[in-house]
């Protein structure tokens, strides 16, 4: 019965064989390997080009006889390799190897290979490498400036005390990977603080992902964070579509106006965060994204959780690191700073001549009470230095209810804070509707607010869709 399998024995030892000649000889800059006495055993052609000899004529000879300089002899001797070390060959400088082959503890071979035939190229390839190095570092720099943030810490304006304590509490958040609830009244900064955020954490190369929960209808709400496969509802992409937090690998997810979130969506945006896995919508293929959340609000999340609105176990996760901005009445020294930085950039962008702000005008950006906070205050800067004719931003050239100054109403005066600011924002809406005749486009972008959010705050204060005629 052995007699019938030798042959097939003998032609896969053959096949074999032919493959490790092939392999040798396939050795780019050279190989050769000698016995333990320094002596030739295999040699192949690229050495044999490189020395302008005949491999075959190499085979049995003393390996200093072939080589110079050659150390084979001595490596079998040792038993000790020899790794990446210059040997003169022809004249030139050349990096080899010697490793010597052992079986049972023992030197039986030493195998030698050409590493470069020129030290010039390992300078070459240092070069190469340090080079490469370099770009890795500008691509880099350029993913973190295209792919993530346009805000940084350094784009936060503040003198006050609260706002440099927030930047020290926001900056040790960077140096971690908790979830962060950001809370504040609209217009103080929220976005710009979780980007800085994102900007100072190991993961500002990755997404910076945002989403506002108010602005995206609520049909579609759990599609556009989960994503959803093919054919999952009627209109739905043929190849799918992946969600915010599957984008948000390894990145950020910001999400905005989390109080919006509708009830039933909260144990679902729980059960992702906790575990880091969902499943797109029509799927059921289990999806996993390594994301951190930063959530931000305008609204008072501790009283909607005792009539039932935000659910405790998500204000809890959320809420492991909380930032507070104060809004920019609790905080006029910041004004002036704002305004400042603010004037100096778009002068900067327009490549005009410095702008001003004086004296006059200055008290009374001072005295106003700002219901739209930052937004506000930037609005009307730019809504004056459109109109302005000098360099300087006089008393005149304020909005009318800026140039009067807000001030604080008397105890008997005050009307709830709510109402203070439906008021506020429904000024603005319709100063900035009538600032572009009505297109809501460009009054969203004044607004700083998606155009979808825009209508739903039309809606809610009965304002027309068209100017009145």
């Amino acid at each position: 019965m052995s007699d019938t399998h030798e042959p097939e024995n003998a032609e896969a030892l053959k096949r074999q064989l032919e493959m490790f000649q092939l392999i040798f000889e396939s050795i780019y800059n050279g190989a050769m390997v000698t016995d333990t006495d320094g002596v030739i055993t295999h040699f192949n052609k690229p050495y044999g080009q490189f020395l302008d000899q005949d491999p075959a004529t190499q085979i049995g000879r003393h390996c200093t006889e072939a080589v110079e300089n050659s150390r084979m002899h001595i490596v079998a001797r040792t038993g000790k390799a020899e790794i990446n070390q210059s040997q003169l060959i022809k004249g030139q400088k050349m990096v080899v190897q010697r490793i010597p082959i052992k079986k049972d503890g023992k030197v039986i071979a030493v195998f030698g290979q050409v590493m470069f035939k020129d030290v010039k190229d390992v300078g070459k390839l240092a070069r190469e490498l340090s080079l490469l190095e370099s770009k890795v570092k500008l691509y880099e720099e350029e993913l973190i400036s295209l792919r993530s943030t346009r805000y940084t810490f350094d784009s936060i304006i503040g003198q006050s005390e609260a706002i440099q304590n927030l930047k020290k509490e926001a900056l040790r958040a960077g140096g971690n990977h908790f979830p962060v609830l950001i809370t504040g009244e609209s217009g103080t900064g929220k976005e710009l603080f979780a980007q800085a955020i994102h900007h100072a954490s190991a993961r500002r190369v990755y997404p910076f992902v945002r989403i506002n929960c108010a602005a995206i209808p609520r049909d579609l709400l759990e599609s556009e964070l989960f994503g959803y496969e093919k054919g999952a509802f009627t209109g739905a992409r043929i190849e799918g579509k992946p969600g915010k937090f599957e984008l948000a690998h390894e990145g950020t997810i910001f999400l905005d106006e989390i109080g919006d979130l509708p009830i039933d969506m909260q144990p679902k945006l729980l059960r992702a965060i906790e575990d880091k896995e969902f499943e797109r919508v029509g799927g059921n293929k289990v999806v996993r994204s390594d994301f951190r959340v930063i959530a931000a609000t305008n609204q008072g999340l501790e009283s909607m959780l005792a009539t039932g609105r935000f659910r405790k176990d998500l204000f809890y996760r959320l809420n492991v690191v909380s930032l507070h901005i104060p809004p920019l009445r609790e905080r006029p020294a910041d004004i002036a700073a704002i305004t400042q930085h603010f004037l100096a950039q778009t002068a900067k962008e327009a490549g005009l001549r410095a702008l001003s702000v004086e004296k006059e005008a200055e008290r009374a950006l001072r005295r106003c009470e700002w219901p739209g906070n930052v937004r506000e205050l930037t609005n009307v800067l730019e809504r004056s230095v459109h109109g302005l004719e000098g360099g300087t931003i006089r008393l005149q050239d304020l909005p009318f209810y800026v140039q009067r100054g807000r001030h604080t109403p008397s105890r008997r005066q005050q009307t709830s804070l709510r109402e203070t600011q439906s008021r506020a924002e429904r000024e603005t809406i319709c100063a900035a509707l009538k600032e572009t005749n009505f297109q809501k486009s460009r009054a969203a972008q004044i607004l700083g607010i998606h155009r979808t959010l825009l209508y739903k705050k039309m809606k809610k204060y009965n304002l027309p869709l068209r100017p009145l005629k």
